[in-house]
């Protein structure tokens, strides 16, 4: 059977990842460690044959330029690149910033846990005169002003990526093009749930680790059939 192939990526390590931070939309840089990730990812899609027609991204540089190592390293620096904010990591309102372990230990574990991987929890919500609300952002100054957010849960996520993925993404993918995905652990999980309809609660379960190339394969019409890590030239992980 003949199958189209769409490869997901959540960027290398950023700094506030290795500070062990909640990250959200704040623009963190990569990490050395994230650098790196980035650069295997490229190998391991270089050694299984993979080349690209177009690439999405989301408007923070820790996937930006993870896409850009990748690019580099493949010899396909010149493959179009489209950033938009839809696949933006989920907005973690007035957790952004804060050390999770820290914060695990001021609201406890659980609640924590309901934060970072639930479905529908959202976060407590920063005021839009916060710095950190996008709308005083000037790389956010072209989206409507409602549409931004000041905390989101997964669900909110998956709202905002969605139209993305139905409008434009989908539509490469139907004209047989070879589409890359540079973004993060919440909207690909966002994008995962909704591809391979997995329920508000399985969800919890499910953390995307960064830097190791996702392949998910669908049928001519775009219907998926499945996902897999792809870990390395002779073998991929089945989730």
């Amino acid at each position: 059977m003949s199958t189209h192939k769409l490869v997901l990526i959540r960027h290398g390590e950023s700094e506030w990842n290795q500070l062990n931070k909640f990250t959200g939309w704040y623009d963190s840089k990569l990490s050395k460690k994230g650098e790196n990730e980035a650069l295997l990812a490229a190998k391991i899609l270089q050694l299984n044959g993979f080349s690209f027609d177009f690439t999405y991204t989301s408007m923070l540089q820790r996937a930006i330029h993870t896409l850009w190592i990748i690019l580099k390293k493949l010899n396909q620096s010149w493959v179009p690149v489209e950033k938009s904010w839809r696949l933006n990591e989920r907005h973690y309102g007035l957790l952004q910033g804060l050390n999770k372990s820290d914060t695990e230990l001021k609201y406890g574990e659980k609640q924590v846990h309901l934060w970072r991987r639930s479905y529908s929890t959202i976060p407590p919500a920063i005021n839009i005169s916060d710095p950190q609300f996008p709308g005083n952002d000037p790389r956010y100054s072209h989206i409507i002003f409602n549409y931004l957010p000041v905390a989101e849960s997964l669900e909110l996520t998956l709202k905002r990526v969605l139209p993305y993925w139905i409008n434009v993404i989908k539509n490469r993918l139907k004209n047989n093009q070879k589409i890359l995905i540079v973004a993060h652990g919440n909207s690909i999980r966002a994008l995962i749930k909704y591809l391979s309809n997995i329920s508000d609660e399985k969800i919890v379960d499910i953390n995307i680790p960064t830097g190791i190339p996702i392949i998910y394969e669908f049928t001519k019409l775009v219907v998926p059939i499945k996902y897999y890590y792809l870990t390395n030239s002779s073998t991929s992980s089945v989730l």
